[in-house]
């Protein structure tokens, strides 16, 4: 999990109120966290599926696609970072339904700033806590040694660039990734998208041809086969 002391925690808005969403923001920027601000649920559902992000702030009076339903669309595609459905809709019927349809948290408006900043810690220290290990296919991927144990305890180590790109595929192991989202993902000040398919060699030279699949006239993904040729 990143820091957000260092700036480098990633939120998603998804807010179409010209007021709050901005506000929210700010508040979010101020904290400490890199936030992005979707005012629809068709703008929130394309940046989900193509950024990572560490947690989601959700309305649910959306337009283009419901907060909920929006919600239900990033689990079925394999986003499982934590949201926080943050609405006006405050019965026990809606929270009852937010929470059912896949949040962690649900925050009736209006709201304390300090309630809110409280919650959204609980969230990314939850995700960390539950994040050090990611599986790729029958093996653990373990995030802060940057090692991939096997079921016969072999381990093997990666470099951080190598880490960097198997997390990013292991935690989306739904989504297959074109070069360039895993360029600005992973490698920033990568001057060529051809760097994807080195590190992708030096993933499957270490791990096996079936630890990251290759999807044709997409990119890559991670494999559902670990045995399986690439």
């Amino acid at each position: 999990m990143t820091d957000a002391a260092a700036g480098t925690t990633r939120l998603l808005v998804v807010e179409d109120d010209r007021e709050v969403g901005p506000l929210l923001v700010r508040l979010f920027r101020g904290a400490g966290y890199e936030t992005d601000l979707a005012v629809d649920g068709q703008a929130g559902l394309h940046r989900a599926l193509t950024r990572r992000y560490d947690a989601l702030i959700l309305d649910r009076g959306l337009p283009a696609i419901e907060g909920l339903d929006l919600l239900a669309r990033l689990r079925r595609s394999g986003v499982t970072v934590p949201a926080l459905v943050l609405t006006a809709l405050g019965t026990v019927s809606d929270r009852v339904a937010g929470l059912d349809g896949g949040a962690e948290d649900y925050l009736v408006k209006p709201f304390e700033v300090d309630e809110l900043l409280a919650r959204v810690r609980v969230m990314l220290r939850r995700r960390s806590a539950s994040s050090e290990l990611l599986a790729v296919g029958r093996e653990q991927f373990d995030l802060v040694t940057r090692t991939v144990t096997g079921p016969d305890g072999t381990v093997v180590a990666l470099s951080g660039r190598e880490s960097d790109l198997l997390r990013l595929l292991a935690r989306h192991p739904a989504r297959a990734f074109s070069r360039e989202e895993i360029i600005a993902e992973v490698f920033p000040d990568a001057s060529s998208v051809t760097l994807a398919d080195t590190y992708v060699h030096y993933l499957r030279r270490k791990l096996g041809t079936g630890v990251v699949s290759t999807v044709r006239g997409v990119g890559y993904r991670l494999g559902r086969d670990r045995g399986a040729p690439a």
